[in-house]
């Protein structure tokens, strides 16, 4: 087969993944949206306790985190269409268990529901790893960050599945709340079955086979285990500035935005001037991603990673020195949400670009769950941290969490991972052979 012939059948292949993401990402997530909003309502009405509500929105982080390693060793094992159609199938169940949960009002079953729906959430968070199997070096960025982008419209919708929810229980009996978790179930199942039965052939295992050779002569079912995961992180400096970056601006961005509605509320703001301030912090996150995936695919990694880092620190100084100025706080919580996605997009694409693929799917599984891990413990630390002192001192302490962030990408050698550009690698050449052939990239 010619060169020209392999590209342009790698191309379609790659037309075809983002198409069948982009698809089930808008479906998938709309279901997985109803976790943080009407799940903790429904525990506060469920527990008739405000802590029990709070530990909701932990439960589907949680979820998250323990289904994020296991979904991409799956992956390495059985490839992405696997992968990917069981994580949203386990939160459909989740979510029907949820179903059960809201009109009898059980406890129990709450907690376990919401914690099978963040494998939503985990399988969300692999699908833009997903979409980089067979991009082209230089639009790896571009085709993670539409996969996060599109991902908005269900951070959206799912909060307000409470209005259909009502025609539904109106027509079948049950309560707004079930109705809402009984329509996430069937949009996260058909999620499933349209990954299952569309995503074909697979990226992850079309590209093993570009770099291995024939499907025959390819060592399948490579595990990539915790120990191999952390061996290659240890030694593979790129990939592990990007998990920095990764872990950093999820750390930062969370501990400040759980906390701010508080700070809110105590400062006199209503809940809907907060409502509104988290929808324009949402929307800086997301908005803007095919902006940072084009700015990291043109001027590198390190460029945008660093421009993330400004706009965090922005961000912080203005929370710090304005706390009780509403105006400055909305601007700051929109600040947040873009420096948060200059650093996730372009670690993430980073990460995508430089860890090898023996064990990268297994290591891209596990890095979404250390961040899932470190967000819940930063959302729980940063209530007493509040409590003890004050909106001010909290962004100083998240601005001292960059530090470590910006000395890691300040050591990290330019023009690694493929940074774009017409002279960009050609598909199916991955970038972290350059990583291993040049020991000035490893430690």
């Amino acid at each position: 087969m010619t060169q020209s012939v392999l590209t342009s059948n790698i191309g379609a292949a790659q037309r075809r993944t983002v198409i069948v993401l982009v698809i089930t990402q808008i479906i998938g997530t709309v279901g997985v949206g109803v976790a943080p909003s009407i799940g903790v309502l429904l525990a506060g009405e469920v527990t008739d306790n405000e802590a029990w509500a709070g530990l909701a929105r932990t439960a589907s982080t949680l979820g998250a985190a323990l289904l994020g390693l296991p979904l991409g060793t799956l992956a390495a094992r059985r490839g992405r269409r696997v992968a990917l159609s069981t994580g949203w199938w386990v939160a459909a169940i989740g979510a029907a268990i949820l179903v059960v949960a809201a009109q009898w009002n059980l406890a129990v079953p709450l907690f376990i529901g919401l914690l099978f729906i963040g494998s939503g959430s985990a399988v969300s968070l692999q699908s833009r790893f997903a979409a980089t199997d067979l991009a082209e070096p230089r639009h790896k960025a571009r085709s993670l960050a539409l996969i996060v982008w599109v991902g908005t419209l269900g951070s959206v919708l799912g909060p307000n599945l409470g209005a259909p929810g009502q025609l539904i229980g109106a027509a079948t009996g049950l309560t707004v709340f079930a109705s809402a978790f009984l329509i996430a179930a069937v949009c996260l199942a058909l999620a499933g079955t349209i990954v299952f039965l569309v995503l074909r052939p697979d990226p992850l295992l079309l590209q093993a086979d570009l770099t291995h050779g024939t499907a025959e002569a390819k060592p399948r079912g490579r595990r990539g285990g915790i120990r191999r995961i952390f061996a290659e992180i240890r030694v593979n400096r790129p990939a592990r500035t990007a998990v920095i970056a990764i872990l950093t601006a999820q750390v930062v961005m969370v501990s400040i935005m759980t906390m701010t509605p508080v700070h809110m509320v105590h400062q006199g703001g209503s809940v809907n001037l907060v409502g509104i301030t988290i929808s324009l912090h949402i929307l800086g996150m997301y908005a803007l991603a095919p902006v940072v995936g084009w700015v990291t695919d043109r001027y590198g990694h390190r460029c945008a990673i660093w421009t993330g880092i400004s706009i965090f620190l922005l961000s912080l100084v203005i929370g710090g020195v304005w706390p009780d100025d509403t105006g400055w706080i909305i601007a700051s919580l929109i600040l947040l949400g873009i420096g948060w996605s200059f650093v996730n997009v372009a670690g993430s694409a980073l990460f995508a670009a430089t860890v090898s693929g023996e064990v990268r799917a297994a290591s891209q599984g596990g890095v979404d769950a250390l961040s899932n891990l470190c967000g819940a413990t930063a959302a729980f630390a940063a209530g007493p941290l509040l409590a003890l002192s004050s909106f001010s001192t909290l962004s100083i302490i998240a601005i001292a969490c960059l530090l470590p962030l910006a000395f890691f990408i300040a050591r990290t050698p330019k023009g690694i991972g493929g940074t774009g550009g017409p002279g960009g690698k050609p598909p199916g050449v991955d970038a972290s052979s350059a990583v291993s052939r040049n020991p000035s990239m490893r430690k």
